[in-house]
């Protein structure tokens, strides 16, 4: 089942709830609120894939977000009430003694607003029945009992006395029940069957009055009435209630409804439901409920939620009659005596101790639902209806820590089919109970918003992340960050500055979120790198691409770059990414990283260490481009010269004719000149602190041992590289065999101390430069003589 639409939406809801800023009244709405935007977008999805559905969509799954969707109906039910107090209401004990006839309606919605459970309780009820599945309707019937009414005229037409094959001999109502074994014909008791079904879903889903019209249409006016009996007896003129609209209070003087005689018809109908045929006493049990009908009213119960109705229709309906004996003084429940007895009082103490007992009372009995056996639909273990339980015991706590301890457990697997709506709906669950000023458990809430946030990773859902983020409060940014981490190499750097810029729009710190996102980025390569250890890397040999690993260290840097706010932060981590490349000898990746890099870097003073080390490298690569100019010049002189060639090329030697790329300008160089550009660039280097720091920056020991790897890898190398380089153009530029001569003794300065960056592995040992200075002094007797060192003093 694809989750896109119901992702989108449920965040669009949460981006317009969010917005209403603290207005409890419009995140409570019964039609524009919280839970009903999200009922609503769970009911279109459900009539979509059962309108539209291509027939990969099980039924788990469909009970799955239908359960999802009564969820949300059940917390805009109750938690309206929890949160708002409705205006204060007269006592049924302040009522009937202003007026003993006040009636049992106005007396039962009086003691439903004393008790903040019941009243609760009967808000689940009615959402119980507003959920309830439609009722079938029997086929329709011209008229009653006909087939039993053609065998009875039949039978006293033969002279049978009115009885044939076992039918009952006369139509009324009770011909059934009195004990003869008689009964209706088989289309009849087939009939009744199913009117009795009918009005048993009728009466389940809260709809008397259809039930009502059903049976009238069925021509069993008493069974209407019978039904009837079950409304609590109604007389606005005497009720004490006051009306806006007082035309409508002068027609309603002499207007009742309801059972005068309730108590009366309930005793008798819990006397009369064992008595009669199946489907009627489970009828009359679900019009009537009480302990003494419970059994029969839980036979007829196939779901959970029929359960859970039964129960609770129990509950209040007691509850109910409860309150009315023990005020007493009411005329329509006692007569005269009641009133001549007047309404009874208790203290205080009294009153609250029973209330105690009572919601204890009531919260085992809803308890046991918890293991209660169903014979449709998802079990009472389903997660849906333990969470609809513990909402409706008011347990939200609770409830988020036991499915966040079962999140990091293990008790919701992630490949089960349910975990990834449970998690959206707890998610969503958390910020609505926040919004509305709730607490909620924070660790809990941490780890269901992680789950979710996991959730929508793998749904590729990548611009919902900054705002589910956003709301992990403290750890806000740094969630963020990890999301931003796994876009890996997947996101270009628009993608990745857009995905950044979101974070702002959810109310994040941006800046604060790019540097840690740099942060987890480095720390997150460095695990997948080969560490900065081993025998010095060869730089002469040709490099390969950069690898996955090695990209994702180089566009870490992205993250840092957008914003000069997180300039310095760029510089700091810019260093940490050069020391690496560059001591692994990846040189060219390092070039990459410097490009990428903005201008204003280099403008950077402060911290005077970190400053001082980017412009080493920054000096470094400039050395290094030089070089590999003067190698693209050399390059020019090929063995297939003829003399009137290579006397053109020494012209072009001498005078600048090649057009190379200095920075972002073109230039005009000639061979000396790259020669002399490259001695001055390098001498300059190797005579100043190159890369010796005094460990004062953050980093410490392994900091020190990377630059000194850095020194040992590449001042050799410059060296050599120089010397050859100016041995091998002594024959064109004769002074070039002096300077490499004077680099000897820079080298063997003990200044400088050059002499220790030369390690004993191939290419870096001292021995092969001192070899190299060896050749250049025969090098001076070239030109003839026998003073080796003549070429210094000339």
């Amino acid at each position: 089942m694809a989750d896109t639409v119901l992702y989108v939406s449920s965040a669009e809801v949460l981006s317009i709830c969010q917005s209403m800023n603290d207005d409890l009244e419009g995140l409570l709405h019964p039609e524009t609120g919280f839970a009903p935007r999200l009922r609503q977008i769970c009911h279109n999805q459900l009539v979509d894939y059962e309108e539209n559905g291509d027939g990969r969509s099980t039924q788990e799954e469909l009970d799955l977000l239908r359960l999802e969707r009564d969820t949300w109906g059940l917390l805009q039910a109750v938690m309206p009430a929890r949160k708002t107090e409705g205006p204060s209401a007269a006592t049924a004990r302040d009522l009937l003694a202003e007026n003993p006839y006040t009636p049992t309606s106005t007396l039962a919605q009086a003691i439903m607003h004393a008790s903040p459970l019941l009243s609760e309780l009967v808000v689940v009820r009615e959402w119980l029945q507003d959920t309830a599945p439609p009722p079938h309707h029997p086929e329709a019937t011209t008229g009653y009992w006909k087939f039993t009414k053609h065998g009875v005229m039949q039978a006293l037409r033969m002279g049978g006395g009115g009885a044939r094959d076992g039918l009952v001999k006369e139509m009324d109502p009770d011909a059934v029940n009195r004990g003869d074994g008689r009964m209706l014909a088989a289309d009849d008791t087939n009939y009744e069957k199913g009117l009795a079904q009918a009005l048993y879903g009728y009466v389940r889903a809260g709809r008397l009055g259809d039930a009502i019209n059903l049976c009238r249409k069925a021509h069993q006016p008493w069974r209407a009435a019978s039904i009837r009996g079950s409304l609590l007896f109604q007389w606005r003129a005497i009720s004490n209630e006051q009306y806006e609209d007082h035309a409508m209070e002068e027609d309603l003087t002499d207007a009742w409804e309801g059972n005068r005689q309730r108590q009366l018809w309930k005793s008798t109908c819990t006397r009369f439901a064992p008595n009669i045929s199946d489907h009627d006493r489970i009828l009359y049990a679900a019009l009537a409920p009480s302990p003494q009908t419970s059994s029969l009213l839980k036979t007829a119960c196939r779901t959970w939620e029929d359960h859970l109705w039964a129960q609770i229709s129990v509950v209040c309906e007691e509850k109910q009659s409860m309150e009315m004996l023990r005020v007493g003084g009411s005329f329509w429940e006692g007569g005269l005596p009641a009133v001549e007895t007047g309404v009874r009082v208790l203290s205080a103490e009294a009153e609250e101790l029973e209330a105690e007992e009572w919601e204890k009372e009531v919260v085992g009995s809803l308890e046991t639902l918890k293991t209660v056996a169903v014979q449709e639909g998802p079990g009472a273990e389903h997660p849906f209806h333990y969470s609809q339980l513990q909402i409706i015991l008011n347990r939200t706590g609770p409830l988020m820590e036991n499915f966040a301890a079962g999140v990091q457990d293990g008790t919701y697997a992630q490949s089960s089919f349910e975990y990834t709506t449970m998690c959206r709906f707890f998610a969503h669950l958390c910020l609505f109970l926040q919004m509305i000023d709730i607490p909620v458990p924070p660790l809990a809430t941490q780890v269901i918003l992680e789950s979710y946030l996991q959730v929508l990773e793998a749904a590729g859902q990548r611009d919902l992340i900054a705002m589910y983020a956003g709301a992990l409060g403290d750890n806000a940014v740094e969630r963020y960050a990890l999301f931003l981490v796994s876009l890996e190499l997947s996101a270009d750097i628009t993608e990745r500055r857009l995905a950044l810029t979101r974070a702002r729009e959810h109310g994040l710190d941006m800046d604060r979120v790019a540097i840690v996102t740099a942060e987890r980025t480095i720390e997150k390569a460095f695990e997948l790198l080969p560490p900065l250890k081993g025998r010095l890397p060869s730089i002469i040999a040709m490099q390969p691409p950069p690898s996955d690993e090695e990209l994702f260290l180089l566009r870490s840097i992205e993250w840092t770059i957008f914003t000069e706010a997180t300039y310095e932060t760029a510089l700091e981590q810019t260093n940490v990414i050069l020391r690496y490349f560059l001591g692994s000898g990846r040189v060219q990746v390092a070039q990459k990283l410097l490009v990428m890099l903005p201008l204003e870097l280099a403008s950077i003073s402060e911290p005077e260490e970190r400053a001082t080390e980017y412009l080493h490298y920054r000096q470094f690569f400039i050395i290094w481009d030089t070089l590999e100019r003067v190698v693209e010049c050399q390059a020019l002189e090929t063995p297939q010269m003829n003399r009137n060639t290579r006397a053109a090329w020494l012209d072009d030697y001498r005078v600048d004719r090649l057009f190379v790329v200095f920075s972002i300008f073109s230039l005009m160089h000639s061979m000396q000149a790259l020669v002399d550009q490259a001695h001055d660039q390098i001498s300059k280097l190797l005579t100043s602190e190159w890369l010796i720091s005094d460990v004062e920056e953050g980093g410490g020991d392994r900091r020190r041992r990377d630059l000194i790897r850095i020194r040992q890898i590449y001042v050799p190398e410059l060296i050599i590289r120089l010397h050859f380089l100016l041995f091998a153009s002594r024959v064109q530029f004769p002074e070039n065999l002096k300077r490499a001569l004077e680099l000897a003794n820079v080298v063997a300065d003990s200044r400088y101390k050059l002499y220790e960056d030369f390690v004993n592995e191939d290419g870096k040992r001292l021995g092969d430069y001192l070899g190299a200075v060896r050749q250049a002094i025969l090098g001076g007797l070239e030109g003839g003589g026998s003073d080796p060192f003549r070429i210094l003093s000339s």
